[in-house]
C-alpha cells in the first residue's frame, strides 16, 4: 500500500489517521484509495510507516525528542506541520488545517478504542467543527457523522443503528426503525438512541428540530 494517489481533487475527502486502535488494512485500503491528502499525526507516524503507507502530511506538537526530519527523509515530499498550542489536541490542529486549506469533508480512522478519554473528545468534536467541515469517523465497528435536521438513506432490514445526542436533542421523529421516535427528546447521560435498527429494508428517516444528533452506523 505504498500509494494513495489515485485521487487528486479537493472535493474528495481528505483522510486523518490519528493514533486510537488500527482499524482493518480493507477499510483503510478503500479510503486512501480516494483520499487526495492523508494526515497523520506524529504519535502514529511509526505504526502508519511500518505499513508502507505514503503520507502527505505530518501534524503535530512534535514533543517528547520527537523528530519530524527522518520522517521527511523516509517520506520525502512530505509536508511538516508543528502544532505545538497546548490548547488543542492534535486532531483538532488537524481538522484546522483542513478548514484553512478549505477543505470540505474528512475521513478520519484510528480514533476510537484505546483511551476513552480520547475517544469521547474526538467523536463530539465532530459536532465542534460541523459548520466548517462534514467529519466522518470510522473504525470496523462504527460509521459516525453528524446528522442534519433532515435526513433520508436507504437501508437493509436489521442494520444497527444508534442515535447519539451530544448534550439534548429536541423534536425527533422517525420511519422505519424498530423503536420510532415520534417527537421525542434525547439527552446525553439520560436517555439515548442507542442499539436501534432498521425495520425493513427500505428508506429511513430521521428528522429533529433543535440540538446536535449523532449517528452511528454499527457492524458487529
Amino acid at each position: 500500500m505504498s500509494s494513495h494517489h489515485i485521487v487528486r481533487d479537493d472535493q474528495e475527502p481528505a483522510l486523518i489517521i490519528a493514533n486510537g486502535a488500527a482499524c482493518s488494512m480493507e477499510l483503510m485500503g478503500q479510503l486512501l484509495e480516494w483520499s487526495p491528502l492523508v494526515i497523520v499525526l506524529d504519535s502514529a507516524i511509526q505504526r502508519v510507516i511500518e505499513l508502507g503507507i505514503k503520507v502527505d502530511v505530518l501534524l503535530g506538537d512534535f514533543d517528547r525528542g520527537f523528530d519530524p526530519e527522518y520522517y521527511r527523509n523516509l517520506q520525502y515530499p512530505l509536508e511538516i506541520v508543528h502544532t505545538p498550542d497546548q490548547d488543542k489536541t492534535d486532531l483538532e490542529k488537524a481538522f484546522d488545517y483542513l478548514i484553512a486549506r478549505k477543505f470540505p469533508a474528512v475521513n478520519v480512522i484510528w480514533a476510537t478504542g484505546r483511551r476513552a478519554d480520547h475517544t469521547i473528545t474526538n467523536i463530539t468534536n465532530i459536532v465542534r467543527f460541523s459548520k466548517q467541515l462534514k467529519i466522518v469517523m470510522l473504525d470496523d465497528n462504527s460509521k459516525i457523522f453528524q446528522l442534519p435536521k433532515k435526513y433520508g438513506k436507504w437501508y437493509p432490514a436489521t442494520t444497527p443503528i444508534s442515535l447519539i445526542p451530544v448534550g439534548v436533542v429536541s423534536g425527533i421523529s422517525s420511519t422505519n426503525l424498530k423503536y420510532q421516535l415520534d417527537n421525542d427528546e434525547l439527552t446525553i447521560g439520560y436517555r439515548t438512541g442507542s442499539s436501534n435498527e432498521v425495520l425493513a429494508d427500505g428508506m429511513v428517516s430521521i428528522e429533529h428540530h433543535e440540538g446536535d444528533l449523532l449517528m452511528m452506523e454499527c457492524y458487529d
